[in-house]
């Protein structure tokens, strides 16, 4: 699974660690997602997507292989 996360920061001007404290969830755990090495459960993606006011599915993108 795909992710926008990098692209939403950008837009809102946020570094990793303002998401992660906004998120409470640590620094390492934006960058690991953000990277596509950790997948975030469902509450944490739809809080993700709240935060940054998009929907799950524009905020995650669902792969052939997923």
């Amino acid at each position: 699974m795909k992710n926008k996360m990098r692209v939403q920061r950008a837009i809102k001007e946020i570094t990793q660690e303002e998401l992660a404290v906004a998120l409470g969830i640590s620094r390492q755990a934006v960058n690991a997602i953000e990277l596509n090495k950790y997948t975030p459960s469902l509450l944490l993606g739809m809080r993700m997507a709240r935060f940054f006011g998009v929907p799950v599915n524009e905020l995650f993108i669902l792969e052939e292989d997923d």
